[in-house]
């Protein structure tokens, strides 16, 4: 990038907090400039001090940046045709100066080269500078004039030139005023300038209004603050064109012009490698599904996560209704996990980035790896949805080790890479697919609903398989990389790139990540219940052979306790003496009876329902046959799919999706063996595979509240007396034709059995 150096010589104009300050003394061997303001006041600072302020540049008064202020800078192609030979003529001269070869290589010498006054072996370069200028001087005028475009060239002529070429190019040696500003030249008064910027400032908070407003703004303005002067205003058409070139063309609305004021605390970043920064959105998914409990049409959430630099779709999620805070730092926890090849999934979709082969991938990761990329990002950006704005979200991100930056309110384009992902996604499948309700409800096809076939296990191996396939390997056209902006690219193609250029840390986190991205609960003494987690409580032989806590810091003397809010039958703890994972099973569950799952929203309901009725109750037990109940346990017209609302049979539809979904994210084994297999339906793969239609759900949990009610009954039951054994038992427990002993008869024995010489 080409910068402009700061002029601190003595005289040379700089400007500190907009405030215009000339350079009075410069001690470059003591590292201060003493500074003089307008009025007379005196600033002495250190160079330390200025190059680091942030608002510290170097006045529009000088040539330099007069010259270039309010346009872009000049390039080769601005110099005419007719100019470019002499400009040529100079970058030779100036070539022969600084190594003495007119074409600046050493190994392409022309005839003669190098000259023994520019031979950079014998002479420094203050010697060649001054016998350049004089062999220039020499020409004469008329002839420097039809060779070089100037009558006169010095060892300060060449100085200047030689610090232009080495921060333009060969375009620094070109004559500004073969470059200079087109059109006509307008000038303002420092009132007027003051008066344009406070009006700036005031409509900037006001509601939006016409230049003609502004205008008499700005003749107000200077009426008011200098009465006694008579200043000279600009025409409404000057003002308007200059209001234009500082504040820009305008035309958007003002709630966007009052955020882009704001300031940034973080500044612009510049993306240069994976993972850096990762961008994730939600939005609904255009596309109807039917859920799996009751085959119904709902709507369904797409949560993405986007690698900004190669534009890689690094996880997604899709959860019925909305999302929540769980889900999304699951989607998290697999950026940084390699997906797992699928069973229908051939080897063109597998591991093919050089520099890391498939085999070690997979040896590490214990499967077959897919062609997309993992990594543990260094930045996470978002919107201010509350699911990315909460305690939660905030402490997974800090496990991972990234740093949150969220986008500016009401900016879009901070984050404008996803959102142009949702919209090829949009355009390239699923707009191919039945269900399609497009973008606006007036171009919503006549029904949707009815043509929605595809359910959300069948979806979310659809966009699985297209990310894999067609995604990674799609041409990025304007989103190329910098450094080679004209070349074919793919989100593949430069993720194998930044192997060369940044390498490739394999870091694969452990499966008990998942334990520690769920909330967590700080509980100060364990009951001998066990512990309660909002509002029920969870018991495991592990808690009861523990002592005091010796966790120190803010929750000192504290036990954490894992909580998963889509599956609330069981709590995850860790042991501080083996460091294992176990699980503490709800204490109202059965023993050995199947358990519906039930979430966060289901347990509220529960707690509200018992405070309504006035229940206090002493145990969980108690809760259950009411649990059981409010998930389907009795079967009435009421609870019929065909009588129950559209809200309340994606309520349980959610529920089960939930559960399933936490049941594949939970790493197995899981210990102890004993709540594993108390939690087997919900923590096995092949239970989560197949999802319980209605009938089946509302049956088990009838049959989990009869087992209940059965248990309930045999315990209030007093034990009665033993049944008497039948008659003829003893007889029939001994031979009757063995005679006894006499020794044993006296001792109360049995007869021994007779023999055969007896």
């Amino acid at each position: 990038m080409n910068t402009v150096a700061l002029d601190l010589s003595p005289g040379a104009c700089i400007v500190l907090d907009d405030v215009e300050w000339q350079v009075e003394r410069h001690e470059p061997q003591l590292g201060r400039v003493q500074l003089v303001a307008a009025d007379g006041t005196r600033l002495p600072v250190s160079l330390r001090f200025l190059v680091n302020h942030p608002q510290c540049r170097a006045s529009t008064r000088s040539s330099e940046l007069g010259a270039n202020q309010g346009r872009q800078p000049a390039a080769w192609s601005d110099v005419k045709p007719q100019m470019r030979a002499l400009v040529e003529q100079r970058v030779e001269h100036l070539m022969e100066v600084r190594c003495g070869f007119r074409s600046g290589d050493p190994f392409r010498p022309a005839p003669g080269e190098p000259r023994p006054e520019y031979d950079p072996d014998r002479t420094t370069m203050g010697e060649r500078r001054a016998a350049k200028a004089a062999e220039l001087a020499g020409l004469g005028p008329a002839q420097l004039k039809l060779l070089l475009g100037t009558e006169h060239v010095g060892v300060r002529t060449l100085q200047r030139w030689e610090a232009r070429r080495r921060t333009y190019g060969r375009v620094g040696c070109a004559d500004h005023r073969w470059l200079r500003e087109s059109g006509e030249h307008r000038t303002l008064s420092a009132e007027v300038r003051e008066a344009i910027l406070a009006v700036r400032a005031e409509t900037l908070h006001r509601s939006d209004m016409t230049f003609r407003s502004r205008e008499i703004m700005i003749h107000r303005y200077l009426s008011d603050q200098f009465p006694e002067r008579e200043i000279k205003v600009p025409s409404y058409y000057t003002l308007r064109r200059v209001w234009r070139e500082w504040f820009g063309p305008g035309g958007s609305r003002k709630r966007y012009d009052r955020s882009a004021e704001l300031p940034q605390k973080d500044g612009h970043v510049l993306v240069t490698r994976p993972g850096q920064v990762v961008a994730l959105d939600t939005t609904v998914l255009p596309v109807m599904l039917r859920e799996s409990v009751f085959c119904e049409p709902v709507k369904v959430h797409l949560t993405l996560a986007l690698d900004v630099y190669t534009r890689s779709i690094c996880a997604f999620r899709l959860t019925l209704v909305s999302d929540a805070s769980v889900d999304v730092a699951m989607m998290l926890r697999d950026v940084m996990l390699p997906l797992p090849m699928r069973a229908e999934w051939g080897e063109d979709m597998e591991w093919p980035y050089p520099g890391l082969p498939a085999a070690v991938v997979a040896e590490f990761a214990g499967h077959r790896v897919a062609a997309l990329p993992f990594f543990s990002p260094e930045t996470v950006t978002s919107d201010h949805g509350s699911v990315y704005r909460n305690h939660h979200l905030v402490e997974v991100q800090e496990v991972m080790g990234c740093r949150i930056l969220p986008a500016r309110v009401l900016r879009p384009q901070d984050k404008q890479a996803v959102e142009r992902v949702f919209g090829s996604i949009r355009s390239l499948l699923f707009e191919q697919l039945p269900g399609y309700t497009g973008i606006d409800v007036a171009d919503r096809g006549a029904d949707p609903e009815g043509d929605a076939s595809l359910t959300i296990g069948q979806m979310e191996r659809l966009i699985a398989t297209w990310v894999v396939r067609v995604w990674q390997n799609r041409r990025l056209g304007e989103h190329a990389p910098s450094w080679d902006p004209v070349g074919d690219h793919s989100p593949n193609t430069l993720f194998a790139a930044s192997f060369a250029q940044e390498g490739f840390a394999m870091d694969i986190p452990c499966p008990e990540l998942y334990y520690r991205f769920l909330p967590e609960h700080h509980v100060k003494r364990i009951d001998r219940r066990g512990v309660r987690i909002k509002g029920l409580w969870y018991d495991a032989a592990v808690l009861h052979d523990l002592s005091t806590s010796r966790r120190g810091g803010r929750y000192k003397g504290s036990w954490v306790i894992h909580r998963e809010p889509r599956d609330r039958r069981a709590v995850f703890f860790q042991d501080p003496r083996t460091h294992q994972w176990h699980t503490l099973r709800w204490t109202g569950l059965p023993a050995q009876e199947k358990m519906p799952a039930f979430g966060d929203a289901r347990v509220e309901e529960l707690l509200v329902r018992m405070r309504e009725e006035g229940l206090r109750p002493r145990s969980d037990a108690e809760l259950l046959p009411v649990l059981l109940e409010m998930i389907g346990a009795l079967d009435p017209v009421s609870q019929w799919p065909s009588q129950m609302t559209k809200a309340q049979r994606t309520q349980r539809a959610r529920e089960i999706t939930q559960a399933q979904a936490a049941a594949q994210d939970r790493p197995r084994p899981l210990a102890p063996a004993r709540a594993t297999q108390s939690l087997a339906p919900s923590a096995t793969g092949a239970a989560v595979a197949e999802v319980p239609s209605w009938r089946e759900r509302a049956d088990e949990a009838a049959q989990s509240l009869d087992a209940h009610r059965r248990r309930r009954r045999k315990g209030a039951v007093p034990p009665g007396p033993e049944e008497p054994m039948p008659l003829g038992a003893s007889r029939r427990g001994r031979n009757v034709l063995v005679l006894a002993d006499d020794e044993d008869a006296e001792a109360g024995g049995h007869a021994r059995a007779p023999t055969t010489g007896e």
